[in-house]
């Protein structure tokens, strides 16, 4: 214990030696976005970081751009740490100096912010462990296309958590997200489900175009798919509990040429969500029955496809018991805190979860003294430089402090 108290002591002096370095990265990687799976510049940095640091890597994962970096310990199972590095297809309407250069590409989820984190935990470790060999294995997990892409799904496949790409096999997992409703550096996690499971929806209505002054004479898809938009909401109204968790939201509308013709053909697209696969399980069959009578009724067809997207992300309660426990000892215990109930954005850290145990954790970005901060997804939303310390903190005493018996 005496050992790992002695590195946990010289964390805080080797992350200040890196921050104003590291601030320069993140806002480098935010000034260079990139969409999933085409990320090759950002594994470039990360790549050279890892070689000026001498941490051992194996790079061209998941699909080319994914880094699995690692550094040795005393034991038999390594944690491992992820960030995600992909941006979003967002035109930016910042105007600081680091603002994207690339139009209609962003950081507006915050991965600069985690990679630089996961970079700068990387960093401080290998420092520590020039001069004590650390008490666990540290891999970490570099991730491309959180964004849609599952990256996650593909770093697993790959082999990353399982021994045979690199380093010995994962025993415990976290990771960590930006959150823009959490006060500045506190940080919060709860066990069970902590984000949704995510269901793509498609339904394309066909029926009867024609002029649009003789509707009698057609089938009207326009119509059909107003009635289907507005009846699916009964899948939270009337066949969800109003203790469970269900969103549908139907978000584009495609169909018609002009205002005077009615279409053959509407394509309406959109997602739903939910915790408990019992509900997703409903949620499909309900949306396609009424799906298919409503067309039926309105003398059209429809076709529905769902499509299963990210899984719930579902921490193991033992890795989130260690985590508060850790959390405790690290920072101000007043920092820590419950995350009170799941949101129902998705997250591809779910398929981490599925195969080892795991902790998935906000950390706060929102300055003292306000009340709101730009969002996640938003156009104006830049990752807060001044959690970027508390973040590398908490990674290096969750690899340090985390129990693997």
């Amino acid at each position: 214990m005496t050992d790992v108290q002695n590195l946990l002591e010289a964390i805080d002096g080797s992350i200040d030696a890196i921050i104003e370095d590291l601030i320069e990265i993140r806002h480098d990687i935010h000034t260079h976005p990139e969409l999933g799976y085409n990320e090759t510049r950002t594994s470039k940095l990360i790549q050279t970081f890892l070689d000026e640091a001498s941490i051992e890597y194996v790079d061209d994962l998941a699909k080319g751009t994914g880094v699995l970096a690692h550094i040795p310990g005393n034991a038999d199972q390594a944690i491992a740490l992820r960030a995600d590095i992909d941006a979003l297809p967002i035109i930016e309407e910042n105007e600081f100096a680091w603002k994207s250069v690339h139009e209609g590409c962003m950081h507006a989820c915050g991965h600069d912010g985690h990679t630089t984190i996961l970079l700068g935990t990387a960093k401080v470790l290998s420092t520590l462990a020039a001069e004590h060999e650390l008490p666990n294995p540290v891999s970490f997990v570099f991730q491309p296309a959180e964004e849609g892409g599952g990256g996650g799904r593909e770093m697993v496949r790959d082999g990353c958590l399982d021994g045979s790409v690199l380093g010995p096999p994962i025993k415990m997992m976290f990771g960590l997200h930006g959150w823009t409703q959490l006060p500045l550096n506190h940080v919060a996690t709860r066990p069970g489900p902590m984000l949704a499971a995510d269901i793509g929806v498609k339904v394309t209505i066909r029926g009867v175009g024609g002029h649009a002054a003789f509707p009698q004479v057609g089938r009207d898809p326009i119509l059909c798919a107003a009635n289907v938009i507005t009846s699916v909401q009964q899948l939270t109204s009337r066949n969800t509990g109003p203790l469970d968790s269900l969103v549908v939201s139907l978000t584009q509308v495609h169909g018609g040429t002009t205002h005077n013709i009615i279409p053959d053909e509407v394509v309406v697209s959109g997602t739903m969500r939910y915790l408990l696969p019992e509900t997703g399980e409903m949620a499909k069959r309900r949306f396609t029955e009424i799906a298919e009578s409503i067309a039926l009724a309105h003398g059209c067809t429809a076709l529905v496809e769902l499509k299963d997207g990210y899984p719930v992300t579902k921490n193991d309660p033992h890795a989130v018991d260690e985590f508060f426990r850790i959390a405790k000892e690290t920072i101000d215990p007043s920092r820590s805190m419950p995350f009170e109930n799941p949101v129902m954005g998705g997250e591809d850290f779910s398929y981490y979860c599925k195969e080892v145990p795991s902790c998935f954790f906000a950390l706060g970005l929102l300055p003292e003294g306000q009340e709101s901060m730009p969002s996640l997804h938003q156009a104006t939303f830049d990752f807060n430089d001044d959690a970027i310390s508390t973040g590398i903190k908490m990674f290096c005493a969750l690899a340090l402090r985390s129990t693997l018996d």
